[in-house]
């Protein structure tokens, strides 16, 4: 590592040349009196440039005015001289992170797997601001610390499931590069029961008390019996890009849902006044529905809402859950249509076994497949 003084004058100007490496990051790299100098940043030539704290073309195009700026003080007079290491710059777990981040970014996954990374990595952030963990190096960073994290985004195991998924995603560039044990791979969540969804009978009063609630949730619970669509994922991160102009439908890619296929679904006339109500004269198509800008809810955002409405309902009954108005609108197609078929499509299931055991689970009459309308 170097340290650089202005001033010293030399006959020859040294060659500079504009490199990157492999993670993404640029430097000026020079070879004077036999020495190899390397700059990240123009520090050393009273310049405050500094590219990779940048990413995509921002990163490129400073990195080409500091390659400048060195060109210049080079024929100035500048020289760089050896003296005295410098500081080691520390390997801090938040620009790892970020720096993995914007890798999986370049790659060729699904929108809604790239928007759940950055949240993770947002989220990841958050807490290390809070528990002063800033300055924590790679490592630093164990299992004890790793647990602390999702512990502290999250009460729910199902949730740090998800992050632990994302975060050990992300680790695997930060292994490669320094070695590192991923901490994430010890950490193992005891399985939940799985837990029914006991239907709705008074949809429409149950509805109205949450509207009296908060909107968000009511527009949600409506999605979810009306569209049957799914809370967490689908509905949280909806944007007006998914509804057609009139507000008669959804459409939702293949990487958009569970099922993994294009699902298109009608929306009701006593859904569309209130969708309309969301949405402001200057919203885009990606905006999501229910923020006004393109960032989501938090994932663990209507689970709140939902807690915070069941404290004050009358009308709810043990079992009933947030899901339990997606698991209602089922049980009304089918009883209305006698179709498993378009129960499936409807549900966005990528197999008619798994609509079976939805409506077995809650509570309708035993069915077998031979028993369904042929098509």
């Amino acid at each position: 590592m170097l340290v650089t003084q202005i001033g010293v004058k030399m006959d020859k100007i040294p060659k500079v040349y504009l490199k990157r490496r492999s993670d993404g990051r640029c430097y000026v790299e020079l070879n004077s009196e036999g020495n190899r100098f390397r700059f990240t940043n123009g520090n050393s030539i009273g310049v405050n440039i500094q590219p990779n704290k940048l990413y995509g073309e921002l990163r490129l195009i400073y990195a080409e005015e500091l390659f400048l700026e060195f060109k210049k003080a080079l024929r100035k007079g500048w020289r760089p001289i050896k003296l005295v290491p410098e500081k080691v710059e520390k390997s801090l777990v938040t620009e790892l992170f970020e720096e993995s981040l914007y890798r999986k970014l370049n790659n060729t996954y699904s929108e809604l797997y790239k928007r759940d990374l950055k949240y993770s990595v947002k989220q990841l952030k958050r807490v290390f601001s809070d528990l002063g963990w800033s300055e924590l190096v790679i490592e630093s960073f164990d299992k004890s610390k790793s647990e602390l994290l999702l512990n502290t985004i999250s009460t729910s195991q199902r949730v740090q499931h998800n992050y632990k998924m994302h975060y050990s995603a992300l680790f695997a560039h930060i292994s490669d590069k320094y070695k590192a044990v991923n901490p994430f791979k010890d950490i193992h969540f005891q399985k939940q029961p799985e837990r029914l969804h006991k239907p709705i009978k008074r949809v429409e009063g149950v509805l109205n008390e949450i509207r009296g609630v908060s909107k968000e949730l009511h527009l949600c619970c409506l999605l979810a019996y009306g569209c049957l669509l799914r809370p967490h994922r689908e509905i949280r991160l909806l944007t007006w890009g998914d509804i057609s102009d009139d507000f008669a439908q959804i459409s939702l890619a293949g990487n958009q849902n569970k099922g993994k296929r294009n699902r298109i679904v009608p929306v009701g006339t006593y859904i569309k006044p209130y969708l309309k109500a969301f949405k402001g004269s200057l919203a885009i198509s990606e905006d999501n529905v229910f923020t006004g800008r393109k960032e989501p809810y938090n994932p663990d955002y209507f689970k709140t809402l939902w807690s915070r409405y069941k404290r004050k309902s009358k009308l709810l009954e043990k079992d009933q859950t947030l899901y339990s108005f997606r698991h209602s609108g089922a049980i009304d197609i089918f009883k209305r249509t006698g179709s498993l078929t378009k129960l499936q499509k409807a549900m966005g299931h990528s197999s008619i076994n798994v609509s079976l055991t939805y409506l077995r689970g809650l509570e309708v009459a035993e069915l077998k497949e031979e028993d369904m309308p042929m098509v």
